[in-house]
Formats: C-alpha cells, structure tokens, sequence
C-alpha cells in the first residue's frame, strides 16, 4: 500500500512524458483494470472555453435531481484532489492512493508485455474511471483534458451525450494551427447514435460539427441565443423558465443555456428541476467575487476568446470603471491578443509568474503590458500582487485576476491571509448581485 504522499510522487514521475495524443496506451490500461468504464453513463464535454462552468450547471441541477453524480475536470485549482468528485466531494486521499496502487500494477504488467507507460493525464483518467464505478455513479460529467478526437476521455464509446462548449484557438501545437483543424480535434467526440449538443458557434466551426453529426447520424442539439431579462443575472430559458444565475459573467448565459437544453432535451428533467440546479450553481474562478472591500474578481480567460467574454463582462457590470489587474499567464497562450483586449479597462497591471513549468516570466509579461499601460510592475511573489493591488485600487476600485488557474489556489491563500490580518471578511457571494 502506498502512502498518499508516495502516490503523489509516482503520478508526478511518470508526467515526466508529457502529452502523447491518441486512444492506444488507455485502451491498452482499461483493459488492464476491466474496463469499468463501459458500465458508466457518461455526459463527454468538450471545447475551448466554458467546459468546467457548463459542467458545474449540469452537476447541480442532477443532484437536485437527486442523482448520484461523478465529475471529472482539469487542471486542478485550489485542490490535487478537486479533479475527481462524487456529488461535490472530492476524492480523499486514502482513495487517491488505493486507486494509484491499482493503476501503477496495471502499467507495470504492460510494461511487462512491452506496452508504452501511460502518460499522467490518462493514468488520472483511468483513475475517475475506477472511482465513478465503485461510487456506483448515476451520471459522470467527464471532461476532456484536450482536443477530443484523441482525447484519452474519448475511450467512451456510446456517451449519454456528446456535449460541445465554446470552440477557439488554443493548444495549437496539439490540435492544428486553424479553428477548422481544432474543431475537427473537438468533435471526434461525436459518436453514432449518441446525441450531441452545442452553443451556436462561429460559421466555420458549426460547419465542421454539423458535418460530423450528419456523418455519425445523429441530431446536433444547437442551444442558441435565449432572451434575457431585465435584472443583471436573471435569463429566459425557451420552454423552460427564468433562472437567476449564482455565477456572474455575460458568457455564462450562453454556458447556462446549453446546459439547460441537455438537462430538458437529453435527460427529460423536470423544468423546475432545471431552474433550481441552474440558479444554485457555483464555479470557482469564473468571474468569481471572492472579495468586496475592494470588488475582487477572479477569472480564468486564458486565450484569445475567453478574454474577450471577460472584457464584455467588465465593460457591462463596471462601465467607465479603470480595473487593476493580477495577471499571470502560461507561455504556450495568446497573452499578447490576450492584454490587447483586456488592457484598455486598466488602470494598473501586476504581472506574476504562474507556479507552473510553462509559466511565462511575469518580466515578460511586464514588458507586453507597457504596451498600453505606463502603470505596471512585476511582482515577485502573488501576495505581493495582492497587497499592492488592493492598495492602488482603494476600497471603491475593482481588482481583477486573470490567466492561468494555475495560480488562483495561491491568491485566494495570500488573499485570506491579507483579509483576516485586516479584519475584513471575504465576500458571501449571495449577497451581491449585478445590475441592481
């Protein structure tokens, strides 16, 4: 038996690989472990942005249901564990290392027979596989880690539904250097016979999904626009109802929307079911208020798109307001298309280094942002960031944090400790509201 702290040292040993496109290694793993995960009724989400929100949507309103739900997401944030959760309680440690012990002896028999290790991430699925079937799931929300086609998640051979989110430019390396060649990746996940569901998507990645819906024969569910209401967070869903929405940001209109048409159209759940799981539904790090003394938002737009929808969100609830921003970024992303999008509504910029090997350094970032900023600095640690922006910003400004998630788990620490030494409390989400 391993130790929980042995567990975490194989799984970070054998990410050493890095990424390996393709279905073989976890096949070749499954059928090692019994393949548990024939047994499972999987919702498979795949897209750019907005798959870790409309999964949060689809998790409340089936345990208000009162299903059993697993869910799978990544990257981890504030939690290693965060990652696997059955009905919104994350894997414990002592589980973390029976089903590591399980998953190494499996790689070391194919290592046996002369069968390529397992990455890290498919090892990780393998693992929600193991959990979901022992916990006796109802429904697992499975994510994809990235891309689709060849997606170790993309084991699921007939998925409950194939659900996809926002589709952008991201992961290019892996997925292709077009929006075409990345949607074609994003919509392997479409299986024959198996509905599929989307948002209404620009006109060359619909025509890619409903090309790969009408060669699967199946019906592409399309969630387009609903009618929105009158206050700030309150939507009209078509047939379905009003809902006042718990996660704030303008995009998540379009995530709550597609998760509602899945939840009437796919499951057949009650519409009052649906609203009250839409209306109680939480997603840390989207547009997330986590202080109000000052307003202190964090937010995971990490590409070109999502900065977009956070700048649409800015410019909607903050109009004519300077925000000072905490901004740490991973190299391998669109920062520059990123700060150009985001940087006209600054004030101030701190740049931080992500804890994270892909990390760009906050003095590159720096330099990028003085594009359009003259007050920017570099921080050396993320709770210096956090002290000199909730200085700058005063006790009426707005402080956003963006980029990486990778970081977040670190702020919100550096944040409590800031507050509490303070005496201040961090903000209880249920008593603010936007458009009041």
């Amino acid at each position: 038996m391993m130790t929980y702290e042995e567990a975490r040292a194989y799984m970070t040993e054998i990410g050493k690989t890095g990424s390996i496109p393709g279905l073989l290694s976890i096949r070749n793993l499954m059928d090692e472990l019994g393949n548990v995960q024939k047994e499972l009724s999987v919702i498979h989400i795949a897209g750019t942005n907005g798959k870790g929100s409309v999964g949060a949507f689809l998790e409340s309103a089936l345990l208000e249901a009162g299903k059993h739900v697993g869910r799978y997401t990544s990257p981890a944030v504030f939690s290693p564990l965060e990652v696997w959760r059955v009905d919104n309680r994350e894997m414990t440690e002592e589980e973390y290392a029976g089903y590591t012990v399980k998953i190494k002896e499996a790689c070391d028999r194919m290592k046996d027979r002369g069968l390529m290790h397992p990455t890290v991430f498919e090892a990780e699925t393998a693992m929600a596989f193991l959990f979901f079937y022992d916990k006796n799931c109802d429904y697992v929300l499975l994510e994809t880690g990235m891309g689709g086609a060849e997606d170790a998640t993309n084991l699921i051979e007939r998925p409950v539904c194939s659900l996809i989110t926002s589709i952008s430019m991201d992961h290019m390396q892996f997925l292709g250097n077009s929006l075409e060649e990345i949607a074609a990746a994003k919509a392997g996940i479409i299986k024959e016979g198996c509905p599929a569901a989307t948002i209404r998507q620009k006109e060359p990645v619909m025509r890619i999904l409903e090309a790969e819906a009408e060669k699967k024969g199946v019906r592409l569910i399309v969630a387009e626009d609903t009618e929105r209401c009158f206050e700030g967070s309150r939507f009209r869903y078509n047939g379905i109802g009003t809902a006042e929405l718990s996660m704030a940001g303008l995009y998540q209109l379009e995530n709550s929307h597609l998760a509602a048409v899945v939840l009437k159209e796919v499951l057949r759940l009650p519409n009052e079911t649906i609203l009250k799981g839409i209306s109680g539904a939480k997603w840390p790090g989207r547009f997330e208020i986590v202080s109000k003394d000052p307003l202190f938002l964090l937010d995971g737009a990490h590409n070109e798109d999502a900065a977009k929808m956070l700048a649409a969100s800015l410019e909607n609830y903050f109009t004519n307001c300077k925000i000072t921003y905490i901004i740490g970024v991973l190299k391998d992303k669109e920062y520059k298309q990123m700060l150009k999008i985001l940087l006209p509504y600054a004030a101030r910029v701190y740049a931080v280094t992500p804890p994270n090997h892909r990390a760009l350094d906050k003095e590159l970032l720096l330099e990028e942002a003085l594009k359009y900023v003259s007050e920017a600095e570099a921080c050396e640690s993320v709770a210096k960031a956090v002290s000199l922006a909730r200085e700058s910003a005063g006790n009426k400004g707005v402080i956003v944090a963006c980029g990486s998630l990778s970081y977040f788990g670190e702020l919100k620490q550096a944040l409590s400790l800031v507050e509490n030494s303070g005496g201040r409390k961090t903000a209880d989400r249920k008593d603010l509201r936007f458009g009041d």
